[in-house]
């Protein structure tokens, strides 16, 4: 495993590496991180080792994604246990840069702007956060220049974003994504999840039994899938919700019955948690008998 510091190991690594054994040179496919890797991130490069061509893994602590207040500073830091996970999962090219590599002029004169799906959700609570994620993700995607790159679906929102980016600049790279990893009692996994108290921890596991109250409410329409899942938040009054929204996959207002997506971000005790799961909402057929004449 090659582990590229600068901009110019990066080129290096990319263009001195044989190809693979189906002709492919370069790199296949883009697993981009903040470090503090987990069993979810494990998943990720698993799901990257079994594509073809060269597996490249970022860890970057992106400072533009961080609003004023936010975790910049304490996010944790563990590079070397990082390249541990990463060697052991496949990984080929690891690019680890320090923040002038990444934006050697300070705060980038040209930064992507999100639209309006930036704005909502995780947009409304962090306004800049996206703006910084799809700069940076696009910067890695310049430099990377990857046929493929590997998203978690727990950050449901940043992956419908890089979705849409890549639609909209006509970016020749296939955005593919990965289910969310839990540990056995549901709690998505998130580097975040080490800054929990044991009693924090066990109140954050109302998040995924929220959701999946509303998932098993699906059945009767798109108002019981948001009361359940409320109701279940309520059993927990430490746990302060910043929001709780059932959308269309594609986070438009959901419009009719089909597949949709619950999504929900709360706060325990310092810890921001956020999770959604898919849910099919069916809109319950009328009473026989009721209403007309």
């Amino acid at each position: 495993m090659i582990v590229a510091e600068t901009r110019a190991q990066l080129r290096a690594a990319l263009g001195g590496t044989p190809s693979t054994p189906d002709g492919i040179r370069g790199a296949g496919t883009l697993v981009a991180t903040l470090g503090a890797l987990h069993r979810g991130h494990a998943a990720l490069f698993e799901l990257a080792a079994s594509r073809p061509g060269l597996r490249v893994a970022s860890i970057f602590v992106n400072p533009t994604q961080f609003g004023p207040g936010e975790d910049f500073a304490r996010y944790p830091r563990q590079l070397a246990a990082d390249l541990d996970l990463c060697r052991a999962h496949g990984i080929d090219v690891v690019f680890a840069p320090a923040v002038k590599q990444m934006y050697p002029e300070g705060d980038d004169r040209v930064t992507v702007d999100p639209g309006p799906l930036g704005g909502i959700l995780e947009g409304a609570h962090r306004p800049g956060h996206f703006r910084g994620v799809l700069t940076v993700v696009a910067k890695l995607f310049g430099l990377v220049a990857p046929r493929a790159a590997i998203f978690g679906e727990k950050d449901y929102q940043q992956l419908a974003l890089v979705s849409a980016m890549v639609d909209s600049l006509c970016l020749p790279i296939d955005v593919v994504a990965a289910e969310t990893v839990r540990d056995g009692d549901g709690l998505a996994l998130s580097s975040r999840n080490r800054y929990l108290t044991p009693p924090e921890r066990e109140s954050s596991l109302v998040l995924h039994q929220a959701l999946e109250a509303g998932r098993a409410a699906g059945g009767k329409g798109a108002a019981a899938v948001l009361a359940a899942a409320e109701r279940t938040l309520q059993t927990r009054p430490g746990v302060r919700v910043d929001y709780l929204s059932l959308l269309a996959p594609d986070l438009s207002q959901l419009r009719s019955s089909g597949p949709a997506r619950l999504l929900v971000a709360a706060s325990i005790g310092s810890t921001r948690l956020i999770d959604n799961v898919a849910v099919s909402v069916q809109e319950p057929l009328s009473t026989p008998g009721a209403g007309g004449d």
